[in-house]
C-alpha cells in the first residue's frame, strides 16, 4: 500500500500538492513508492521497496547542478561528513510545478537530536566547521562564478534598515526604550564594522556554509556528526561563519564573553575589535520580527512567544554582554 503522510494542516502547503506530487513521483520513478513524508518545505523523505531517499525541490536546474557538483566536491577533497547526491531512478529529470528534485541519501539519525545546549556538541559543531573550512579552501577558486561573494555588512545594513521601517508596528508588541536599544547596538556595530569593512572581505576565502544553525548538524545512529543543507553557500572569509556560530550559541552560555573565548576556535577572534563589533549586532532579533511581519504571523501565539523571548526574555543578559564588548573595544583603545 501506497501513502502520503501529511504534515499538519497548513504548515507546508495544501494536501492537494503533495497528492500531485505522489502521483508525479510515482509516475516517474522506476521503483514502486511505498511512502512520502514531508520534512520541511520542499523536503520529503521518499520510501521506496528499495531503499529511503531524502527529495529537496530547487528553483532553478542551475541552483540544483551547484549543490550536486558542491557535496561531490566535498567528498573529492576527502570531507566524508555530509550527503551525496544520488542517481535519479528516474525517466528523466523530475521537475514538477516550477521546481527541480534531486535525490539525496538519505543519512538514519541518532535517537538524540543535536542541539547546542551542550557543551560537547558545540565544540564538535566547531570542530567540524573547521573541518569543513579547511576543506572547501582548497577548492574556493573553482566556485567564484558560480557562487555569491558573501556581503555581511550590506545583508546587515538591509535587515536594520527593514526593522526600523517596521517600527511603528512593533509598538504594538514592545515599550519604546527596548526597541531604541537594540536598534543603538545595531549602530554602534555596523558603524565599527563599516571602519573596519576589509576584515569581513579579506582573503583567504573559503566556501562558506552561510546557515550554521543547529539543524543543519546532524548525528547518524552510530554518533558520526555531518553538516548539511547548502543553499546559502558563498565565498567570503571563514570568520563570517564563525561569528553566525558564535550568534547561535550565545544564549546557551548566557551571553558570557568568558564562555565563548573558551571554545578554541572562537579564542582568537575575540583579540579583534572588528569581531567585538560585529558580536554586538542583534541579527537574530532583527531577523525573527522582520519574518513575522513579512509572512504576518504575529497573530500565532506560539511564534510570536518565541520572538518576545529572543528580544525580552533575554534583553538583560544581551545588553550586559554588549556593554562588555564595548569595555574590551575601548580598553584596545580602538
Amino acid at each position: 500500500m501506497t501513502k502520503v503522510v501529511k504534515p499538519s494542516k497548513g504548515r507546508y502547503g495544501d494536501d492537494a500538492y503533495y497528492n500531485r506530487l505522489f502521483s508525479y513521483f510515482r509516475s516517474q520513478l522506476k521503483e514502486k513508492i511505498k511512502e512520502m513524508v514531508p520534512l520541511q518545505r520542499s523536503v520529503l523523505l521518499l520510501k521506496t521497496e528499495q531503499h529511503l531517499y531524502v527529495v529537496k525541490g530547487y528553483q532553478s536546474n542551475q541552483r540544483l547542478k551547484i549543490q550536486e557538483a558542491f557535496t561531490s566536491t566535498l567528498r573529492k577533497e576527502g570531507f566524508m561528513n555530509t550527503y551525496v547526491f544520488l542517481q535519479s531512478p528516474a525517466k528523466e529529470q523530475l521537475f514538477f510545478e516550477g521546481s527541480y528534485f534531486g535525490l539525496i541519501e538519505y543519512i538514519p539519525q541518532n535517537k538524540v537530536a543535536f542541539t547546542f545546549q551542550t557543551l560537547k556538541n558545540r565544540r564538535d559543531g566547531l570542530d567540524l566547521l573547521e573541518k569543513f573550512h579547511h576543506a572547501t579552501a582548497s577548492f574556493e577558486t573553482r566556485y567564484r562564478r558560480l557562487l555569491p561573494k558573501a556581503d555581511l555588512i550590506g545583508k546587515w545594513t538591509e535587515r536594520l534598515e527593514v526593522f526600523s521601517n517596521n517600527l511603528p508596528f512593533l509598538m504594538y508588541f514592545m515599550n519604546e526604550p527596548f526597541i531604541s536599544e537594540i536598534v543603538s547596538w545595531a549602530n554602534w556595530s555596523v558603524k565599527g564594522m563599516e571602519a573596519n569593512r576589509e576584515y569581513f572581505e579579506e582573503e583567504p576565502f573559503v566556501i562558506l556554509h552561510g546557515d550554521v544553525a543547529h539543524h543543519n548538524f546532524l548525528r547518524n545512529e552510530d554518533g558520526k556528526l555531518y553538516i548539511i543543507d547548502f543553499d546559502l553557500i558563498s565565498i567570503g572569509p571563514r570568520v563570517l561563519d564563525y561569528l553566525q556560530y558564535a550568534n547561535r550559541i550565545l544564549p546557551y552560555l548566557d551571553w558570557s564573553i568568558d564562555k565563548l573565548g573558551s571554545l578554541k576556535q572562537m579564542r582568537k577572534f575575540l583579540h579583534d575589535n572588528s569581531f567585538l563589533y560585529a558580536l554586538a549586532y542583534p541579527t537574530d532579533i532583527f531577523r525573527e520580527w522582520n519574518r513575522l511581519i513579512r509572512e504576518q504571523s504575529y497573530s500565532d501565539p506560539h511564534k510570536l512567544q518565541q520572538v518576545m523571548d529572543l528580544s525580552i526574555g533575554q534583553f538583560y543578559s544581551r545588553k550586559k554582554f554588549i556593554s562588555r564588548l564595548k569595555s574590551m573595544v575601548n580598553e584596545s583603545g580602538y
